[in-house]
């Protein structure tokens, strides 16, 4: 000892988590897919409603029942240009014996003729115009010679011949969308010609992105020396606004606690969390969840996304995805993408297009766990690229499609016809 200096004090190991705290300790468990799954669709609930003009409700799901309140047509018209007549003044007529039809006048769509078609004459009319009383057919344009004031037929038209019936697009009382069904274009033509402005659909569900990591740097940015760029959240909010979210990023957030915590009390219908779902020391937004809300799943038999998790936060549902973009992709489309559909009125059934492909070469898996295979379409094969490579975020941009293998599977030999799942939008 040299002067009055004291003894070294040597390093004292981190203290310990508390007993409920899992973070350094490994899973002691994993879920099965199908449980978690289950859990999901017990959670996730259809929001409320909300109304919307016509010139947004494109790819809404509607919330009930439109039933139509009129006729379409609601009127007998033409659907071809020609001469309103009575069909049996033009029996007989053909080339060699034309008959002739005096013309009392004309009606336009969206006019009314005032007169009545009386036997022996015609009235010019055009396609989408009422019918003129008195009129049972029409007998087309081709089939006629204008002389001055009257017609030549030299073709014949049955009774109700290019005559468009009341109610022959849509029948007054009748639905004709029924709830659930998620709003195409020519749906928003028939919800107009039927009169109707305003839909009610369901509403949209916010979602909230909740990225961490100290090591990130924004999207788009160049990766330098150990940081790197943040690949989950554009990936993120392209498939939540897929599923038909209105989505919320407010940016990257570090590993603290209280940030992390304050980013999943945002205001919104479902958080999604990417990165620190694991149980490394920085891993904390399990043991947030366990202590602020419910951590129902934590750890789940499957290959890519074994760390992920899900609970409730204040009676909002939270899903705990993997950093690994490979496994933050996968953790979204098993679990948290379903229940973004769900919440918005949709199928959770997958997005995807789905081919019955054979297998260029064995896949293989291990009993107990679920396996998302990557691969590749060459021909009339699927080549399996990868299972593992949790990281490698280019193997799903190399990929066309995924494969999933059932827990109670080993795989499958080469030649083997499998469902794949298909990246490509439809």
């Amino acid at each position: 000892m040299i002067g009055n200096s004291s003894p070294a004090v040597p390093d004292l190991p981190p203290s310990p988590p508390p007993p409920d705290d899992v973070r350094m300790r490994g899973f002691t468990r994993r879920v099965t897919v199908d449980d978690a799954l289950l859990w999901v669709a017990a959670h996730a609930r259809p929001l409320d409603s909300t109304s919307v003009s016509l010139d947004l409700a494109d790819g809404r799901v509607l919330a009930a029942d439109v039933c139509s309140t009129v006729d379409v047509p609601g009127f007998r018209r033409a659907m071809m240009d020609g001469y309103a007549i009575v069909a049996e003044d033009s029996q007989g007529a053909a080339p060699y014996n034309r008959l002739p039809l005096v013309i009392q006048g004309e009606v336009l769509p969206g006019q009314q003729f005032t007169g009545r078609v009386e036997r022996g004459s015609a009235v010019r009319i055009m396609t989408g115009a009422p019918l003129p009383d008195g009129a049972d057919a029409v007998l087309p344009a081709e089939m006629v010679e204008e002389d001055g004031q009257r017609i030549l037929a030299h073709g014949s038209v049955p009774p109700m011949k290019h005559v468009g019936q009341v109610g022959e697009d849509v029948v007054r009382g009748t639905t004709i969308l029924p709830a659930g069904r998620r709003l195409r274009p020519q749906d928003l033509g028939v919800l107009s010609s039927i009169g109707v402005g305003q839909v009610e659909v369901v509403r949209r569900p916010r979602v909230r992105i909740v990225v961490t990591g100290n090591e990130l740097l924004p999207p788009g940015t160049a990766p330098r020396g150990c940081q790197i760029t943040d690949a989950n959240s554009p990936m993120l909010v392209a498939l939540a606004a897929r599923d038909g979210a209105d989505v919320i990023h407010p940016g990257i957030i570090g590993d603290e606690p209280e940030e992390i915590l304050a980013g999943m009390r945002g205001a919104a219908e479902l958080i999604v969390v990417s990165g620190g779902s694991s149980v490394g020391r920085e891993d904390h937004a399990p043991r947030l969840l366990a202590e602020h809300g419910q951590l129902a799943i934590h750890g789940i038999a499957m290959r890519p996304s074994s760390p992920a998790g899900m609970g409730l936060l204040d009676d909002r549902l939270v899903f705990l995805l993997p950093g690994n973009p490979v496994s933050c992709l996968c953790a979204y489309d098993f679990f948290a993408g379903p229940a973004i559909r769900t919440l918005g009125g949709r199928a959770a059934e997958w997005p995807y297009p789905s081919r019955s492909i054979p297998l260029a070469r064995k896949l293989v898996s291990v009993i107990g766990r679920v396996d998302y295979a990557r691969v590749t379409i060459e021909g009339d094969q699927a080549i399996p690229l990868a299972i593992g490579g949790a990281s490698v975020l280019s193997s799903t941009t190399r990929a066309d499609g995924f494969v999933v293998i059932a827990a109670d599977s080993e795989g499958f030999p080469p030649g083997t016809h499998v469902d794949v799942q298909l990246y490509d939008r439809p």
